[in-house]
């Protein structure tokens, strides 16, 4: 175990280190020492008799198209938390993370997929309480992804939507060396809307290097009735796909003859759940959220303008990360139930974030949706 600011947990905290300890926020965007609590705005209103050093600059606004940095760090170091609370629509506000230069993000996800938390807005709250993630009353979005980086961070945040949004953050981080064997963080999303008949949903593919995959995240909506979890997630290691070829030009279920490393048994399985994430006493879905893996919100039909039901679902593999050291590739099957006991292929809309490391550099990463595309319909 390093003591040199990483990795920190209540075994080793007493340990002195020589790391230097940050923060970035919009009272000191830089993060620079001694930079806090600078800003001079003297139509700010609440703090116009008070002055510099009260609390003139606590947040953000970024208007329709522009894009915020949040972070533009020089190395070696770790972001180490992250908390913020956006408004707006949290589909259409993208955050980015680029690590040592680098021209394509490692991370490119909507904000509320990244944080767990698809169907959650402004003015609705779902708690999480899960180890690399938490949402706290209202709407605090907390990140303890660990995000090493050896010479340069740059974060932004991009407005796609329509009307301006607001941003209250603050991020964590540590100047202090970098271990050789660390990898770096990465967060994909997709979506497919609907999922074609007899399609597989492929979570992540064309992943090339040596790393390990730490956590899923998923914003499934039912569009057939019964129950929808019958479907298999699967782990293509190491050669499992053909180099050159596309997880779905591979898989069995195609055709392709293709198979996987690890093989899951169920939707409900995966997210260490059971028997449809049903409450036998009440005959309903039942909400749960855990260190490592929970379905914190369930969206339910209300007989009106909520016609469908929609499932969040997050699980970490903190104590179970999937290794590889060559590719990877991670599908799920969507299954329920139709008429004679056979398996019905499901046309859900379905969303994930992939969440892994590895080392530099990744491959390019699918085009994100456009605005469209991506609004939770």
């Amino acid at each position: 175990m390093s003591f040199n600011g990483l990795g920190l947990h209540l075994g080793n905290l007493s340990r002195l280190s020589k790391a230097q300890t940050r923060s970035i926020s919009s009272e000191n965007p830089t993060g620079a020492k001694g930079g806090g609590g600078r800003h001079v705005d003297p139509s700010h209103g609440p703090s116009r008799e008070l002055g510099t050093g009260w609390k003139v600059r606590p947040c953000t606004q970024i208007k329709p198209g522009e894009t915020l940095v949040l972070a533009d760090v020089d190395g070696p170091g770790a972001i180490q938390q992250i908390w913020m609370t956006p408004t707006g629509n949290y589909r259409f506000t993208i955050i980015r993370f680029y690590w040592d230069g680098e021209e394509t993000p490692s991370v490119e996800v909507p904000i509320g997929d990244f944080f767990a938390s698809a169907y959650t807005n402004y003015n609705t709250f779902r708690p999480i309480d899960s180890l690399p993630v938490c949402v706290n009353p209202g709407n605090a979005f907390n990140c303890y992804w660990e995000m090493p980086f050896r010479k340069h961070c740059r974060i932004t945040m991009e407005n796609i939507g329509i009307e301006a949004m607001t941003i209250f953050y603050q991020i964590n981080y540590t100047l202090t060396d970098i271990p050789e064997d660390a990898a770096y963080f990465h967060a994909q999303f997709r979506r497919t809307n609907p999922l074609p008949y007899k399609d597989v949903y492929t979570i992540l593919d064309g992943v090339r290097g040596q790393g390990h995959y730490v956590g899923t995240y998923m914003a499934w909506q039912m569009n057939n009735n019964g129950w929808w979890g019958e479907g298999e997630i699967k782990f293509y290691l190491d050669g499992d796909i053909p180099a050159g070829k596309s997880v779905r030009d591979s898989v069995a279920e195609y055709g392709g003859g293709c198979y996987p490393t690890i093989c899951g048994t169920g939707t409900e399985d995966y997210f260490c759940g059971s028997y449809n994430f049903e409450d036998k006493t009440t005959k309903t879905y039942r909400e749960y959220t855990t260190a490592y893996a929970g379905v914190p919100h369930v969206v339910r039909p209300d007989g009106c303008y909520n016609a469908n039901t929609r499932f969040s679902l997050y699980r970490w593999h903190i104590m179970d990360p999937v290794r590889f050291q060559q590719d990877l590739a991670v599908t799920i099957q969507s299954l329920g139930w139709r008429s004679g006991g056979r398996y019905l292929p499901n046309m859900d809309d379905m969303a994930s974030v992939a969440f892994w490391y590895q080392s530099e550099p990744h491959g390019r990463f699918p085009a994100l949706p456009a605005r469209d595309q991506l609004e939770i319909i």
